[in-house]
């Protein structure tokens, strides 16, 4: 069978396709960064108390990363729901989802606000006895927490246009913020000498401005959906359905928090100063996430590429995906160790523009950069894996991953290393020996995933003998009814989306599963991309070709032809018509209208044609993709027997 164009990421080289579908990851989340990094030279430049200030910043960061945990596990599942529904064009629900994701928005930011009001100085103090510090910290991390809807809700309002396929406007929304924070920075520490409350409003002015353009973007721009306030209401069932989905990206964010917290608290009880101790992993640490954040954006392009190869049970391109994703990886890490080891002194010396700073500050900053920044190698593989983990479908093992290489391995190491006189010197080998120990353990585990998930593609299949026969059709051709008497004169099974649906839940997979293959090509549209359905595309793929394995059958619909493609026996079959014989079947069938009839089947063919088109990138519904184009309005038992005939000649058994 010809097949005359395929998806890229089924057929193009991975060495290119990597860096091509990465370095806009990478560049996208290192631009995040760097935003972090110039937020920090502000305040350590602060003269006179800019070592302080920035010790201050430190203590108040975990939180900051909390409230942008808990917005990244919201967003994360409220646009995986909403894609889902607006694929259904199921309006109504889309409408709720969104109105429940601004409630949740607003319940978070409550949580905040309160814990701004009446938390903040009871947390800074848990880290230090320094009131001035205390002062500081405490000033800040009250306007950024009672002032944090600003941040919560673009979260949400960037998640709408990410699921309507408006990314272009979530970035404008997300570049004018930086900007605005940028500047304001500069005017109120340095022009109107406001100090550290003067970067928290401008950090806090910054998101209420990127809140405010996406929320504009969203409601002239996003017709989707329905921005009537009589959906801000909470519904459980879709509550619950945003963080079965988001939870797992909640938890991984929160630990960066965990360990900032961790490593404050045993930093400040070391026999330092822990202004400048604190302040220096303050800044190691926000510079750190340039090295982070570049492997974070590989980790995404491994996830997507390896779930459509492992989806499309392509084993060789699978393998090459873990190869080529973890190489790449680490090339990356390695050039920014470099640089990092070149530059480590100037990078320093940018929190000392003013004086703010002191010199044992920027010494040990220097210090920490060189001697840290070797661990990268190690992060880059761990990372890269835990990615290769997400792709294959593994929830435990790549928090596991984080884990270990967050908390398991720092807090101990770090405080040993506290007990020594010279800490303020040796400290920081914490990370590279916490990224190695964690690289190790990362690839035992790859090794023990590439053995039973991965060697054990096509195993079965090659074995069989199965005849399968898949039947793709236009609407209103009457494929149930034809592939249904086809089984029974065959004496095999026959399987359409709700039987497929019952052999997931036999075969023990779980609801994420079982929701994604519930999908019907029907349900889903233009608005949606690839990676929002490499969940559907890899159920689909393991409970079909699980059948395949295990017995003969007919099956309509679910890609299945291009799913069992290299399939030994495998029957492709497109069932068509003319248009006046499908309305009056639709008609028939559904009690339509003509007009009705007419729209259906129009609405249905172009949303089959896309559905395939994303899934196979093959042309539906060509007479050259199949073994055999036939009428549907000939009669049922000649159809049948056309089909029998050609698996008589072919030799199937």
């Amino acid at each position: 069978m010809e097949e005359i164009k395929q998806n890229k990421m089924a057929i193009k080289p991975l060495k290119k396709l990597f860096w091509k579908m990465g370095l806009p990851m990478i560049i996208s989340m290192v631009l995040q960064a760097l935003y972090n990094v110039v937020d920090s030279i502000f305040v350590a430049n602060i003269e006179g108390t800019g070592a302080l200030a920035n010790e201050a910043l430190t203590y108040a960061f975990p939180i900051q990363i909390l409230i942008i945990a808990i917005g990244v596990g919201t967003g994360v599942g409220l646009n995986a729901l909403l894609s889902k529904s607006l694929g259904e064009r199921n309006k109504e629900k889309v409408s709720k989802i969104a109105g429940n994701g601004i409630f949740l928005g607003l319940v978070i930011y409550i949580v905040f606000l309160l814990f701004g009001l009446f938390g903040s100085k009871w947390f800074i103090s848990l880290f230090t006895s320094n009131q001035e510090v205390i002062e500081m910290g405490t000033n800040y991390l009250m306007i950024c927490s009672s002032l944090s809807l600003g941040s919560i809700g673009f979260t949400i309002y960037e998640r709408f246009l990410q699921a309507t396929g408006k990314t272009l406007y979530s970035t404008i929304s997300q570049v004018s913020g930086a900007i605005i924070n940028i500047v304001f920075d500069y005017i109120f520490i340095f022009q109107l000498k406001m100090g550290v409350s003067g970067a928290a409003w401008a950090t806090v002015l910054g998101q209420f401005v990127s809140f405010g353009v996406a929320m504009i973007f969203h409601y002239l721009l996003n017709k989707e959906i329905n921005g009537n306030v009589r959906y801000i209401k909470p519904d459980y069932r879709i509550i619950k359905g945003i963080y079965s989905i988001g939870i797992s990206a909640a938890l991984m964010q929160g630990l960066l928090s965990i360990m900032m917290a961790g490593m404050n608290v045993i930093l400040g009880k070391a026999n330092a100063d822990p202004t400048i101790l604190v302040g220096s992993f303050g800044i190691y640490y926000k510079i750190q996430q340039i090295a982070l954040f570049s492997c974070f954006g590989l980790s995404n392009t491994i996830i997507t590429i390896l779930s459509f190869n492992y989806g499309m049970k392509n084993k060789e391109r699978s393998i090459e995906c873990i190869k080529y994703g973890i190489i790449d990886t680490l090339i990356v890490s390695g050039i920014i160790t470099i640089i990092f080891e070149i530059i480590a002194r100037p990078l320093a010396e940018l929190f000392a523009i003013s004086g703010g700073s002191t010199v044992e500050l920027i010494d040990v900053c220097e210090k920490a950069t060189k001697i840290a920044s070797l661990g990268y190698i190690f992060m880059g593989i761990s990372v890269a894996i835990q990615g290769v983990f997400q792709a294959l479908r593994y929830a435990l093992k790549p928090f596991i991953t984080a884990l270990l290489r967050l908390v398991v391995f720092v807090f101990p190491i770090a405080f040993l290393f506290t007990l020594s006189d010279n800490v303020t010197n040796i400290v920081w080998w914490t990370f590279p020996i916490a990224e190695l120990l964690t690289a190790i353990i990362s690839l035992i585990m790859l090794k023990s995933v590439i053995k039973n998930k991965i060697n054990s593609i096509n195993q079965l299949e090659k074995k069989n003998n199965n005849l399968i026969i898949t039947i793709s059709r236009q609407h209103g051709t009457n494929a149930k009814k034809i592939a249904r008497q086809l089984a029974d004169k065959l004496a095999i099974k026959f399987y359409d989306k709700e039987l497929t649906m019952i052999e997931a839940m036999k075969r023990g997979l779980d609801k994420k599963y079982i929701d994604a293959t519930m999908q019907d090509e029907d349900g889903y549209s233009i608005y949606l991309s690839l990676d929002a359905n490499k969940d559907a595309i890899t159920a689909q793929s393991e409970i079909i070709t699980k059948l395949a394995e295990e017995e003969s059958f007919v099956i309509v619909g679910r890609c299945s032809d291009y799913i069992l493609r290299n399939h030994d026996h495998l029957v492709t079959i497109f069932l068509h018509a003319d248009d006046e014989y499908r309305i009056h079947k639709v008609m028939e069938m559904y009690n339509d209208s003509r007009e009705e009839a007419i729209e259906n089947i129009k609405k249905s063919d172009d949303l089959r044609s896309k559905y395939y088109s994303l899934i196979a990138n093959k042309d539906w519904g060509v007479k050259e993709n199949y073994d055999l184009y036939i009428d549907a309005s000939l009669n049922i038992e000649e159809i049948i027997f056309k089909i029998e005939e050609f698996i008589q000649k072919i030799k199937v058994k």
